[in-house]
């Protein structure tokens, strides 16, 4: 490898920023998919779970595959910086699809699915069982 004059390669250097943005991508990415998962089981009730789960495994393998083509058609069309200029620019813009409201909601309000409570079941020991300790 070609090393500068500090003796640390700019090649060196290259991949240590590669390596550090596909850890905080696949860190984010690990991070944001539970727990959009668990919002998405609380907010939708059990009849429908299979139904969204299927839904968005399928919506997002389509998505990703038609995004992947429309981003080697775009950089064929006006070269890879141009490619990365746009994809730049619809990422930012994509925070104007997001829900604004003027109120928040916190976590805590979406709807939760109801849990039985189960009343603690009382220890029987057989009266011959040997252990007299347990009874």
């Amino acid at each position: 490898m070609p090393s500068s004059r500090d003796g640390f390669g700019v090649h060196t250097l290259g991949v240590f920023v590669m390596v550090a943005a596909d850890f905080g991508l696949l860190f984010s990415a690990g991070v944001f998919n539970p727990s959009f998962t668990t919002y998405r089981m609380a907010a939708m009730s059990d009849a429908f779970m299979s139904r969204v789960g299927t839904s968005w495994s399928a919506g997002s393998k389509t998505c990703q595959a038609a995004f992947v083509i429309a981003g080697g058609l775009i950089a064929a069309s006006v070269g890879v910086r141009g490619a990365l200029l746009v994809a730049g620019l619809l990422c930012t813009a994509s925070a104007l699809l997001l829900p604004w409201r003027k109120e928040r909601i916190s976590a805590g309000s979406a709807v939760t699915p109801r849990r039985k409570r189960l009343r603690p079941q009382p220890r029987i020991v057989p009266p011959h069982s040997g252990f007299a300790g347990l009874q």
